[in-house]
């Protein structure tokens, strides 16, 4: 299987995150950490990762007669890198949004269904806006949250943090000028 088909899924997409942060976690975390999906899906999916070297297994104990597998995630082998991103065609990239909202929306529904899930004490935002922006200035907004999060992104669980699902959406709502029949790109509408 390539890394296309196997990190575009919605199963295997939760599984990534819920690897994050350099934590190991045995399938029957995942399994409690992910209770919409049947658990033999997620031992199909984590075997799967396993196969491919996105998990790795770091420990294994022997529980009641069973081996049990501790796995950690291989980040260098756990995402699209832009190269990867740029040969996608784009029902490569359909199927990859589709795979990404469907494991989106399976997480958010999996947080409401917590015990004491509080949108507005966890700070959860789902807004969508429109931006207009020159080619230079998406360069540059894209830059700043690209340090933004760099930023943070090498930050390792710890008793003061909890693990936020952070998904960032942006795709042009009209044809680019360079793109509309009859128009220059420096011309303005």
């Amino acid at each position: 299987m390539d890394t296309l088909d196997l990190l575009l899924h919605p199963v295997r997409l939760r599984i990534v995150h819920a690897m994050s942060g350099g934590r190991t976690r045995t399938t029957s975390d995942l399994c409690a950490g992910l209770p919409d999906a049947p658990k033999t899906t997620v031992y199909r999916h984590v075997g799967l990762l396993a196969e491919a070297g996105v998990l790795e297994v770091v420990d294994e104990q022997r529980v009641h007669g069973a081996v049990e597998r501790h796995y950690r995630l291989r980040r260098e082998h756990a995402g699209i890198d832009a190269d990867m991103a740029a040969s996608m065609s784009l029902d490569e990239h359909r199927h990859g949004f589709a795979a990404a909202m469907a494991a989106l929306h399976a997480e958010f529904n999996a947080y409401l269904d917590r015990d004491g899930a509080d949108p507005t004490a966890d700070s959860v935002g789902y807004r969508q806006g429109t931006i207009w922006l020159t080619p230079g200035e998406l360069a540059e907004m894209i830059d700043e949250l690209r340090d933004v999060l760099a930023s943070r992104a090498g930050n390792k669980p710890a008793p003061d943090r909890n693990p936020h699902l952070l998904s960032m959406i942006l795709f042009p709502t009209e044809e680019p000028l360079r793109h509309r029949a009859g128009q220059q790109a420096d011309d303005h509408p």
